[in-house]
């Protein structure tokens, strides 16, 4: 009379929670999908930058290769007794850069190789490779190894201290070929250091001399714009160094 009755259909639990699992698992995946978006966008910036500071120091080099070998070209050409070493960013001058045993003043060879190169060098600072990247010379004496480390360390910053006051007294004969500018450029760029015995050569005569160091500026100094500022000196008139100059 009021027909058969359908049995209910039992519904499991697990079935009311279907969509909430069904919910949690595609947030699951997009929370996943971003992560990887991330992080594929954080190592391309990364390769980028690294890449980017590879190919800054490539360029690095290359400016700083072609300024010293610019030099050494035109050192050859101006003399023989010049050598620029564009390994070790260093130039030497041969017998004419020795020193005679406990003296500090150059032959006169070695005051004319100076007169050669010191304009040379300058040019190369004042190049457009050269504004970037060059730092400053480091005039390095050197001397035997006789007598206590201390003495020699006083007289090889002697030899450097002698260099640069032929650079800069008033009475050097290296005067004449150096403009104002070239000497306010000198004492902004040109650094006195002595190394004793430290660099010793083979022998006795090899050892006591002087080199010229360039240094350049790094990459990292560069984009951080740590270029220091070039110092003005006013009273330049007269400059007057506190060694004999005469030999």
């Amino acid at each position: 009379m009021f027909g058969k009755q359908m049995p209910s259909v039992v519904r499991s639990k697990d079935e009311g929670e279907k969509p909430f699992w069904i919910s949690f698992a595609d947030l699951m995946t997009a929370m996943m999908i971003l992560f990887l978006v991330v992080m594929v966008a954080a190592l391309s910036s990364v390769t980028q930058r690294i890449n980017q500071a590879e190919q800054g120091e490539k360029q690095r080099n290359r400016d700083i290769s072609q300024i010293c070998e610019h030099l050494s070209l035109k050192a050859k050409t101006a003399s023989k007794t010049i050598v620029v070493d564009c390994k070790d960013n260093r130039i030497s001058f041969g017998d004419a850069g020795r020193f005679g045993h406990n003296q500090y003043a150059l032959s006169n060879d070695g005051q004319s190789a100076l007169q050669e190169v010191v304009p040379m060098i300058l040019d190369a600072a004042n190049s457009e490779e050269g504004r970037k990247w060059f730092k400053q010379v480091v005039i390095e004496g050197s001397t035997d190894t006789d007598g206590s480390y201390l003495y020699n360390l006083h007289l090889s910053l002697q030899r450097s201290e002698w260099v640069m006051c032929s650079l800069l007294d008033s009475r050097s004969p290296l005067q004449v070929g150096l403009s104002p500018e070239h000497q306010q450029q000198i004492r902004s760029i040109f650094l006195a250091g002595g190394v004793s015995f430290n660099n010793a050569k083979d022998t006795k005569e090899e050892s006591r001399r002087v080199e010229l160091r360039m240094q350049f500026f790094g990459l990292k100094e560069k984009e951080d714009n740590l270029k220091p500022e070039v110092p003005v000196f006013n009273n330049t008139d007269m400059e007057k160094c506190q060694l004999a100059m005469s030999r």
